[in-house]
């Protein structure tokens, strides 16, 4: 077979396109991931969004970009480096190129590589030769060029022209993986349906990519991914944020109760708040607030009226929360609060991801404020966790913190649509009109769950609020040894919570050398670097925590299995130090990045082997 014709079959790859905000990056990844999904193949990905809304044009801190990882088998993470980069100017090349595997596809608009655009992005003269990127297969194609030459006879303005180059990009793009085309263009066709001459220049552009890359020499040969052997269903490809919202719509259906979100927009969380206030058809109740104590505080009255309060946010959002949020620990109201973690202190950086509000979540409220924590680990499972944090809080009558992070809430991943037969259901614990000698407080024996009175039913009336309560009547008390008990019933309370709590399981070997903990949206990096050292004869194994507060019951049963363990995450060490407190019989080990970036897999298997090596 000669070359021009040969197609070689991979088992996977890793794609990054990158490019100015404006260049479309996000959509151009994502419309290649769901091609690719629908095709068949594994994926996830990882959208990389610039830290400033209007950076500078050409300038390294307005880049966007987008990785995709697909493959034939189960992939687990957004991948390392990529095999090729699509780089629609030379500040993206310079944010991107330590990201290239040796040998590398790298595809560059070459219109975009004159001296103006050169010098903005910090180059010299040859942003290709400065990089050192001479043996890699570098594909200079002029892409903006050719997409005017494509839609000249269209009569569009040239800024309406150069919006459709990107189709140029991932027309090439799918020539190169035999990606089909049908899939892009029925998204054309539903997206600017009212607009058909949008329709048609974005499908003239992605054709002419796609053929442009088939003549060329330098993308010889092309590539197939052939679809995954993964269990049957229908899948749909889904981000965290919108698995979460759907999580919640899932509990709204399985209580009777009516779903409320009270939300102030803040970056990465505000896709939820859009997610549900799009969903009226299904009894959403939405009020985009002034600010984030009026998000929680109309959620609390949404819950006190009788209905699944929910409010979304980020890490300086839940500082806002925190009085609001004890407020509903003392009424023993049930309330979920979604935290969609980012880098901080401060505004931080909010594009960026991070796992620093753990002790924010468990401690960062006055007095002694329990509440139940939990963590989503994967985009896909965004929807379970959802599910299980409106569950506790509705059936255990307080407030949940639902952790997710900007890595998983933005990434993406086939999602097999479940069954909700497959859910168990969710009884509130509402108090009928006619029941007698009703006292607010008193609780079940056995969870020290209090009931649920809605406001207006008749011969239910009782007071409630922040001050402290009496522990039958809910009656304001000051007595000193009331407040001691009331304080040590609402940590008991919570406690009594690891009853709903599954077990925790080790992947890999149960017993051994090495144990890796993590918590959170690190589980697909972790997963796959334990499952690597493993098949290569390592005795390690994998603990990871979607339950935090309370912590599965049969903690202690497995780290005592293992000599060594170390405990991985975005920040400096605060799950690490919470076990230390839970666990304090165990040395912890402790492998910390705060780069506003997920590990990579190289970098934990290259920490993990000096340990064992130690």
């Amino acid at each position: 077979m000669s070359k021009k014709n040969e197609i070689i079959e991979l088992e996977d790859v890793v794609i990054r396109f990158s490019g100015d905000s404006g260049d479309g990056m996000q959509l151009t990844g994502t419309l290649f991931s769901d091609t690719s999904a629908l095709f068949g193949n594994d994926i996830s990905t990882f959208p990389d969004y610039p830290a400033e809304i209007r950076a500078p044009l050409g300038t390294v801190g307005g880049v966007s970009g987008f990785q995709v990882h697909f493959g034939s088998n189960r992939v687990f993470t957004p991948g390392d480096y990529a095999d090729v980069l699509v780089a629609m100017n030379p500040a993206a090349l310079k944010a991107n190129a330590k990201w290239l595997k040796p040998g590398a596809t790298l595809i560059v608009d070459s219109d975009s590589f004159i001296e103006k655009w050169i010098k903005k992005a910090g180059y010299e003269e040859d942003p290709i030769r400065e990089e050192k990127l001479d043996d890699f297969n570098v594909i200079q194609a002029p892409i903006s060029t050719l997409t005017k030459n494509a839609l000249k006879d269209l009569g569009l303005d040239q800024k309406s022209v150069l919006r459709s180059k990107n189709m140029f990009a991932l027309g090439m793009v799918y020539w190169l993986f035999q990606r089909p085309l049908n899939f892009t263009q029925e998204f054309f066709e539903a997206k600017f349906k009212k607009r058909p001459v949008i329709i048609e220049a974005n499908s003239i552009v992605l054709k002419a990519g796609y053929h442009f890359a088939e003549t060329i020499e330098a993308m010889k040969p092309a590539y197939i991914v052939s679809p995954a052997q993964i269990q049957k269903g229908t899948y749909r490809n889904i981000n965290g944020n919108q698995a979460t919202a759907w999580g919640f719509l899932a509990a709204a259906e399985k209580s009777g109760l009516n779903l409320f979100i009270g939300s102030y927009p803040i970056t990465p969380a505000t896709n939820i708040l859009e997610e549900l206030a799009a969903r009226k058809d299904m009894g959403v109740k939405s009020f985009q607030a002034e600010d984030e104590i009026a998000g929680i505080c109309t959620t609390i009255g949404a819950s006190y009226a009788g209905l699944l309060g929910v409010t979304s946010t980020s890490g300086p959002g839940l500082a806002l929360k925190s009085e609001a949020l004890g407020l509903a620990v003392m009424t023993e109201l049930p309330l979920v609060v979604v935290d969609v973690q980012r880098g901080g202190p401060s505004t931080g950086l909010p594009t960026k991801t991070e796992q620093s509000d753990l002790m924010q979540a468990l401690y960062g409220r006055n007095g002694e404020s329990p509440v139940v924590v939990i963590a989503a680990s994967t985009p896909a499972n965004c929807f379970d966790y959802a599910f299980e944090a409106a569950r506790i809080a509705v059936e255990r009558m307080t407030p949940v913190v639902l952790l997710t992070d900007g890595f998983i809430a933005n990434g993406s991943q086939p999602w097999r649509i479940p069954s909700m037969k497959d859910y168990p259901a969710i009884t509130p614990r509402i108090v009928k009109e006619g029941t007698k000698d009703y006292l607010p407080y008193a609780r079940d024996v056995k969870t020290l769950v209090r009931s649920w009175a809605i406001p207006g039913t008749k011969g239910l009336e009782h007071r409630i609020g922040g001050l402290e309560k009496d522990e039958l009547t809910g009656n304001v008390s000051y007595v000193p040894e009331n407040h001691h008990k009331m304080t040590e019933i609402r940590e008991e309370k919570v406690e009594r919570v690891v009853d709903m709590v599954p077990d925790l399981e080790v992947l890999g070997d149960q017993e051994g050398d090495l144990l890796v903990v993590g918590w959170g949206g690190t589980f697909g990096h972790l997963k796959t670097a334990v499952q690597e050292m493993y098949a290569a004869g390592e005795k390690v194994g994998l603990a990871h925590f979607n339950y935090i507060k309370p912590l599965p019951a049969n903690v202690k049963d497995v780290f005592s299995k293992f000599k060594k363990i170390i405990v991985c995450e975005l920040n400096m060490g605060q799950f690490a130090n919470y076990l230390r407190m839970r666990h304090q019989e165990f040395q912890y080990e402790q492998f910390n990045k705060v780069q506003g970036l997920p590990f990579t897999t190289l970098e934990l298997k290259e920490k993990f082997t000096t340990l064992l090596d130690k």
